[in-house]
């Protein structure tokens, strides 16, 4: 969905929402709705989301230790689009339309049962390209959710239901473009994508031209974080695995220490960066919401690459993986640099005072890709870099806050 400041202006019905019933009207709900948070519907559908993520970050591993780097990365690309976009339209229609009845509940069940079969087709749209799974997944999710907006065009009327309808016409129009991924030969399938993928995007601009929905930015920056931590989760459980894995079949506990020191110290930089800044504030206010909810794509499916990259890396140690050094250690920093530079592009950079602290997640990013050709101490090092960042971070900021105290106690003094 389309997030703006204009939206503001729209009517909002604020409530608190009762037990479910069967059936209950829906209505947008209010933009400044009072203690308004993740729903455990909504924890459930991020939990399930995050096994399609993990499939694909399976297959990517797979693609890059054989050296079909190029191929592995393109289908990672389109099936981590389908499994994100799908996400992003449920997160802004549920904040600003979630009433929670039965029927809602059991059409957000079928997104999560959509997401699944998605899932189960992963390795075939990998290692035989063939899409069908996966596009039947993608299907019955995106028909759920035009359900949810018919159901809200029921319920509207003006320019609000002629937003919902528009929506419930451009997702059953995109989805019948998508069936030329199964029809169309498998050298023309990443042009549909490329296209289809556009044509997606397009449709919340067009949607809202007239009627912006009223999502709420303090759900929205919620339900962003909470999937950012599930999918650093997920990285960390991978990579986990991947060591311990490497530890008991090959007894190389010498090679991967440094892999795991220098994974973990990024998976927990990459947390701090993130959350260290109030973005809510940013979105309450800002028209660019719309370019920080589209841009989460790369910071999500980067997240995710990396714990595919530290997985190839250890493979690369124990000898599984039939790649250089320098292709295991770029598996890794390549993915961290662009996790760096995205947050620091759409979501740091807004609470970031001074040419200082703006340049350090950039420097960062930079001195990471770097490291890709320093050997067997690649990710190590990639590792002590993000720690120092946000060391730096810290200092910085907290040299301005001091700053900032001694001035206003010497205004104080003398004002007295």
């Amino acid at each position: 969905m389309t997030p703006d400041a204009s939206s503001e202006s729209a009517p909002r019905r604020s409530r608190t929402v009762p037990s479910p019933r069967p059936l209950r009207r829906m209505t947008a709900r209010g933009r400044n709705e009072a203690h308004r948070v993740a729903s455990p519907l909504e924890l459930f559908f991020d939990l399930c989301f995050v096994v399609a993520i993990a499939q694909a970050g399976v297959q990517l591993v797979h693609s890059v230790a054989e050296a079909h780097a190029a191929e592995g990365i393109l289908n990672y690309a389109m099936v981590f689009f389908a499994i994100w976009w799908a996400w992003m339209n449920f997160t802004w229609f549920a904040s600003a339309y979630d009433n929670d009845d039965a029927l809602y509940r059991v059409v957000t069940l079928i997104q999560i049962a959509g997401v699944l079969v998605l899932a189960a087709g992963v390795s075939k749209a990998f290692e035989d390209h063939d899409f069908l799974l996966v596009l039947l997944g993608y299907v019955i999710m995106r028909m759920a959710l035009t359900v949810q907006w018919l159901r809200a065009a029921r319920n509207a009327d003006g320019a609000e239901r002629r937003m919902a309808l528009r929506y419930a016409g451009g997702v059953v129009v995109c989805q019948i473009g998508w069936v030329g991924l199964v029809l169309l030969p498998e050298s023309a399938r990443p042009w549909l994508f490329l296209v289809m993928a556009i044509a997606e995007m397009c449709v919340p601009l067009l949607a809202e031209r007239e009627f912006n929905t009223v999502w709420h930015p303090h759900h929205i920056s919620e339900r962003y974080g909470l999937f950012t931590i599930i999918v650093l989760g997920e990285t960390i459980a991978a990579a986990t695995i991947a060591v311990k894995v490497g530890v008991d079949e090959n007894d190389a506990l010498g090679e991967l220490l440094p892999i795991a020191s220098g994974g973990l110290l990024i998976i927990f930089a990459a947390w701090w960066i993130y959350f260290v800044v109030p973005i809510h504030g940013h979105l309450s206010s800002s028209r660019k919401a719309f370019l920080w909810g589209y841009g989460h794509y790369v910071i999500f499916a980067s997240a995710a690459a990396i714990g595919a990259g530290l997985e190839v890396a250890v493979e690369q140690a124990v000898g599984k993986a039939h790649i250089s050094t320098p292709a295991a250690s770029a598996a890794v920093t390549l993915p961290t640099a662009l996790f760096l530079l995205t947050v620091w592009a759409l979501h740091a950079r807004h609470y970031k005072v001074g040419t200082a602290q703006q340049l350090v997640l950039p420097v960062t990013a930079l001195a990471v890709a770097l490291c890709t050709f320093l050997g067997d101490w690649a990710v190590l090092a990639a590792g002590v870099v993000t720690a120092l960042a946000v060391a730096v971070g810290v200092t910085l900021t907290a040299r301005m806050a001091a700053r900032e105290e001694r001035e206003e106690a010497v205004a104080g003094a003398s004002a007295t």
